[in-house]
């Protein structure tokens, strides 16, 4: 933590203090050397301990009492965004976090996630609009749908495993998560780590179009401008685009072109 912190610090200093800091559980990079996710114990604390170094404040980690030298009395406020899909997750990011990160371009599951999100920060006597949102998922600007959803079905298979999770804790009947997250992995037959994030995963076969169609944002220039725009209107900040696809530079100069001058 030590080491981030002197990493977005140093960031902060190049960038005049522009700098965000996303994390999550670390789920695909711990569970393919054999080890579980973070608690979310661990990322509360984690946050503080970055923010708190960053701002150039003294801090308790480990048990002993540290500051960076370096990092004047003032330092910089350093954002903290947190993904998360289940309820407890939302709960730590409403309560904590100044931004939540959402892994899926779906409306539905946007409408709920934040409203867990901001209910939290009320009840922490928080400001629920302060809290920033960031949608994460695959963007393939193109005409032939029937290709794109091919090589986005392995976004479905990824959020899979966190869904898969959230089934095993709160179950998949719907009263503590929506069954429109859930639903769609009963025929789910495990993962292989070796294909994750990686298109035309073969752990993927189980990913409907429609969950590609929700999850990922698809079809020519016009449904994109579409899709954002009811995100944006919804409250979302900003879009991160995943661009694991075979039209990388297609899409993203799409973006720049038109899509991005239409959202403004």
């Amino acid at each position: 933590w030590t080491v981030l912190a002197s990493l977005f610090a140093t960031l902060d200093d190049m960038s005049g203090g522009r700098t965000i800091c996303g994390m999550g559980r670390g789920d695909s990079a711990l569970r393919f050397i054999g080890r579980k996710p973070m608690t979310l114990a661990t990322i509360s604390e984690s946050m503080q301990v970055i923010k708190g170094l960053v701002a150039g404040e003294s801090v308790t980690y480990r048990g002993v009492r540290l500051r960076i030298p370096w990092i004047g009395e003032e330092g910089w406020d350093l954002p903290m965004w947190v993904a998360g899909y289940g309820p407890k997750a939302l709960d730590l990011i409403g309560r904590e976090a100044d931004g939540f990160i959402l892994q899926l371009a779906d409306p539905k599951i946007l409408e709920w996630t934040m409203g867990v999100v901001r209910d939290a920060a009320r009840q922490a006597g928080r400001d629920p609009g302060s809290i920033r949102i960031c949608v994460a998922a695959p963007a393939y600007v193109g005409d032939n749908l029937a290709h794109q959803r091919e090589e986005l079905r392995w976004f479905g298979a990824m959020v899979g495993n966190h869904v898969e999770d959230l089934v095993v804790r709160y179950g998949g009947g719907g009263i503590t998560v929506p069954r429109a997250l859930t639903d769609y992995i009963k025929d789910r037959q495990g993962y292989d780590y070796l294909h994750h994030g990686k298109k035309r995963n073969p752990s993927a076969e189980f990913v409907p179009d429609a969950i590609v169609d929700r999850f990922c944002v698809l079809g020519p220039v016009a449904d994109h401008i579409a899709k954002l725009t009811e995100l944006r209107d919804m409250g979302v900040d900003q879009f991160a685009i995943y661009l694991m696809h075979d039209a990388q530079e297609e899409t993203l100069e799409a973006y720049g072109r038109e899509i991005i001058p239409a959202l403004r």
